[in-house]
């Protein structure tokens, strides 16, 4: 009976090795038998390249400034006695703004007046001298020296004369400094002095005021460098191009980002480029009715340039930039990415004009670009703000 229970016990301990055993390689094939799940391609939102003419408008910011800035300053020193105008009005030219204190002025020209009556009548004396020499000197009943120097004194006191009344002239036009005009008409600033200040050329902070003409207004904007080579070498000569340029349609959009209602045209371009920016300063003029344009205001400045034919458009999200140059994830017919390097143009709204790089009807990834790479396929489906891109203005400029 042991013996039996000892043989049981030995069977029974075997097969316990045995399943042991063949556990890790019942579980292995388990898991062999379990199919591999392949990576699921991502789901980009695409866009097809559109084609189709593109106004080229150019975009920049300008200072509205005035046509004629006349700045106000004293000729004569002396004390502010009045202030002749409203602050922030229109005036005309010759309208007395300043008045300065014209007593010692007046003085000056009363004495400069008694000193020219008294070097006339030297002059008188002088004259009728020579004119009593003259005739006893051509019968020798005096010698020739004696005539000489009764010329030297007539001319001598003839000159006196002169210097007289031109220091009468003088001391009438410091007179006439006291009162301080505009010498154009427009819109007079704030006062720089008030009643009472010593003002004149020589005192510092001189300026007494402001006027400017703004009627029309002159708005300077920067155009930068390449913008005015792609258009004037479009033209035969300069000559030519400033004469197309007085022709382009200019508009405004004020600060509030209402468009100013008048149009305005090109006025001048600087002669030369700023080299702490690589741009033109550029002028326009633009009516001003309501004076509702100021001087210093900042507005935006549209140039309607031309029409660029059969333009490639795609959004400008769908472009991506990289270490100085772009790419567009072109989607081709199998579903897998190109990562394509294009040549943008000017910008269309919110859309990118392409100049090299797609072709018409070709699909590009407009939403998603971070998920894609070269070769990788892809779940494309219709860009979701397709309607508003395809609502996008004129081409605009000034990069």
């Amino acid at each position: 009976m042991r013996g039996t229970r000892f043989r049981f016990a030995g069977v029974m301990g075997n097969a316990l090795c045995i399943l042991a055993c063949l556990a890790p390689l019942c579980l292995s094939s388990c898991r062999r038998e379990k199919p591999a799940v392949a990576p699921q391609a991502p789901e980009v939102e695409v866009v097809q390249v559109a084609q189709r003419d593109v106004p080229i408008v150019h975009e920049w910011v300008g200072t509205a400034d005035g046509l004629v800035n006349a700045t106000i300053r004293a000729q004569v020193t002396g004390y502010l006695i009045r202030q002749d105008y409203q602050e922030g009005d229109m005036v005309g030219k010759g309208q007395v703004l300043f008045e300065i204190d014209p007593r010692p002025f007046q003085a000056a020209l009363d004495q400069a007046e008694g000193i020219l009556a008294q070097m006339e009548a030297l002059h008188e004396n002088a004259r009728a001298n020579l004119a009593r020499v003259q005739p006893l000197a051509a019968r020798n009943a005096l010698s020739k020296k004696d005539l000489d120097d009764a010329v030297a004194s007539e001319r001598s006191a003839r000159a006196q004369v002169l210097a007289a009344r031109a220091a009468v002239e003088k001391a009438r036009l410091d007179l006439g400094f006291t009162k301080i005009t505009s010498l154009i008409s427009g819109m007079a600033g704030l006062a720089r002095a008030q009643v009472g200040d010593l003002v004149g050329p020589a005192v510092q902070g001189g300026e007494l005021t402001t006027v400017s003409t703004i009627d029309p207004i002159k708005i300077y904007y920067p155009i930068n460098e390449q913008a005015y080579i792609n258009f004037m070498r479009r033209f035969s000569t300069e000559a030519v191009g400033l004469e197309a340029a007085k022709k382009l349609r200019i508009e405004m959009i004020l600060g509030d980002g209402t468009h100013y209602p008048h149009i305005g045209r090109f006025y001048a371009i600087d002669r030369q480029v700023d080299v702490r920016t690589g741009t033109f300063r550029v002028a326009a003029l633009f009516p001003n009715p309501r004076n509702l344009l100021r001087p210093g205001q900042f507005v935006r400045v549209r140039v309607l340039i031309g029409t660029q034919k059969g333009a490639l458009l795609i959004p400008q999200r769908a472009v991506l930039e990289l270490q100085g140059g772009y790419q567009a994830a072109v989607v081709g017919s199998d579903n897998k990415v190109e990562m394509r390097p294009v040549k943008p143009g000017e910008r269309a709204g919110s859309l990118w004009v392409i100049d090299e790089g797609l072709k018409p009807g070709e699909r590009v990834v407009a939403e998603g670009l971070q998920k894609v790479k070269q070769g990788i396929a892809v779940q494309p489906r219709p860009f979701a703000a397709i309607s508003t891109e395809k609502g996008a203005g004129p081409t605009t400029g000034g990069r």
